[in-house]
């Protein structure tokens, strides 16, 4: 039970989550004047790492190609 806790798929879910959540929290804040400049660019920049580690952990459980 403990490995589920920290199986690739379940990092894979929690880091979509993040990103959903970060989602809406960008939506919010843009919606807001005046806009924290600052703040957005971390937001955006955290956000754009999260999808990158999901797209690598998506890569690391469904290779394309055969090992």
């Amino acid at each position: 039970m403990d490995s589920n806790l920290h199986s690739p798929e379940r990092r894979l879910i929690e880091l979509r989550m993040e990103h959903a959540d970060l989602d809406a929290l960008i939506d919010g804040a843009a919606a807001q004047t005046p806009v924290d400049e600052l703040m957005m660019r971390r937001l955006k920049k955290r956000r754009l790492a999260l999808r990158d580690e999901i797209a690598r952990l998506e890569r690391v459980l469904d290779p394309k190609e055969p090992a």
